[in-house]
């Protein structure tokens, strides 16, 4: 144990300005002492404590507020700090003891294999690996950030690759990254929060903040994605005419008449068509936490139906109702060289799948440029222009009524124009507007 110490009077700046130059000690606990070194002019805070076999080890906390100056400690913001210093180089050394380090890369790496293994897991037999994968293995794994010990990850660090992070990307897809990042550092903190500082989280939180990424007015629905009823039947019938076995053009008929995500229609099955209610069940989104396997209902026109009758007939209850042909390469049976040719059919795994098909669809009919998430956007106008509840349009399309409000407020206000007209009553009696 330490042995008996000369305490200094360190509490108040008068106190310290009549010590005498030199380094001067102050007991916080039994093995822990705040010490403060005068010099010619101010002095700085430092902190010790016992390791054992009469030795201590020494950290600097910063400058004391001698003359108050900026980023000075007082008397006590220098015990907080040294109690809080303290704790933790004595768990980093306790983790290195014990072997637990653990790096932004290895906790990354974590993730990205559980996200990787939840797709797997949600499309059985598939060989592709998450959208973060990708992301965050360019922008993480390949930045300097990655080989940071994980309890020394500061929130200037995190500004720091915040705001050099994927500069070729869109403000929206710099975000994702992000938010892929934090997700990756929020799994870290719930499996080893006890070997973490205690402000890891808020390190994380305000370091990977979003405020000020996007642009105003980023999260509102672009013009050029709203598309006119018209638009929206010649992007369809185009596409019921792109191949002759029809899946293309059945996947882009069911976004455009549902309004629903790619994810989701993907997981159709045989059985979600109540072909003779004109209605489809359709799967909830997997966004967010804890949702249940569950199903909402969404109706469709009679023209649907019987595109559809095709695929549904003969088949099992619980058969994928959309699928493609999956292709794989073979040696050219005359000379050198690999061709694709089909495989089997199988369902549809990624929304990649659908974006080259309904580019070349799109630039066939002169709407190059246009994506396929323009058709849930329409999808989602047509009903609020239509007069039907706002929370009925969010039910619809699987979203809350916040989100219809935050992105389609204008569209909202356009479509109860008509029945807010009908309020409108005269309020002038007919001799005034004579005499106007």
């Amino acid at each position: 144990m330490p042995g008996g110490l000369k305490e200094a009077k360190l509490t108040t700046r008068s106190a310290r300005a009549a010590l005498a130059t030199g380094l001067h000690w102050r007991a916080l606990d039994g093995d822990l002492h705040l010490g403060y070194r005068k010099r010619a002019k101010g002095g700085e805070w430092l902190v010790r404590w016992y390791i054992g076999e009469g030795n201590y080890r020494r950290a600097t906390i910063g400058l004391a507020d001698d003359h108050m100056a900026m980023g000075t400690f007082s008397y006590n913001e220098a015990c907080k700090r040294a109690r809080e210093l303290v704790t933790e180089l004595r768990a980093k050394a306790e983790r290195k003891a014990r072997g637990l380090r653990q790096t932004v890369r290895t906790v990354v790496e974590h993730y990205i294999a559980v996200r990787d293994a939840r797709l797997r897991e949600q499309r059985p037999g598939t060989r592709q690996r998450s959208d973060a994968a990708s992301r965050l293995t360019k922008y993480v794994l390949e930045d300097a950030i990655a080989d940071i010990e994980l309890a020394d990850l500061s929130e200037d660090a995190l500004v720091a690759w915040k705001e050099t992070v994927a500069p070729d990307c869109t403000p929206g897809a710099r975000v994702r990254t992000m938010n892929d990042f934090k997700a990756a550092l929020n799994l870290a903190h719930r499996r080893l929060r006890r070997r973490l500082p205690s402000d890891f989280s808020e390190r994380v939180r305000w370091g990977l903040s979003a405020e000020g990424m996007l642009p105003e007015g980023h999260k509102k629905a672009r013009e050029n994605q709203i598309l006119d009823d018209a638009t929206v039947r010649r992007i369809v019938a185009a596409a019921l005419d792109y191949d002759a076995d029809g899946d293309v053009g059945r996947m882009v008929l069911l976004l455009a008449a549902t309004g629903a995500r790619f994810s989701q229609l993907q997981r159709l099955t045989v059985g979600d068509v109540q072909a003779d209610r004109q209605r489809l069940f359709i799967p909830l989104s997997r966004k967010g936490k804890g949702k249940a396997e569950a199903h909402y209902p969404v109706r469709v026109g009679e023209d649907v139906i019987d595109i559809l009758r095709p695929v549904i007939s003969g088949r099992r209850y619980d058969e994928p109702l959309l699928s493609r042909w999956r292709m794989k390469q073979v040696r050219k049976t005359a000379g050198k060289g690999l061709i694709w040719v089909r495989d089997y059919r199988g369902p549809w795994t990624a929304a990649a799948e659908i974006t080259r098909p309904f580019n070349e669809i799109c630039d066939s009919i002169g709407l190059a440029g246009t994506i396929p998430y323009a058709l849930r956007h329409s999808s989602i106008v047509r009903a609020i222009r239509a007069g039907l509840p706002i929370r009925l349009v969010a039910a619809m399309h699987d979203t809350s009524v916040e989100m219809i409000e935050r992105h389609y407020s204008r569209h909202i206000v356009d479509g109860l124009e008509e029945l807010t007209a009908k309020a409108i009553v005269p309020i002038v009696g007919t001799r005034l507007r004579a005499v106007a």
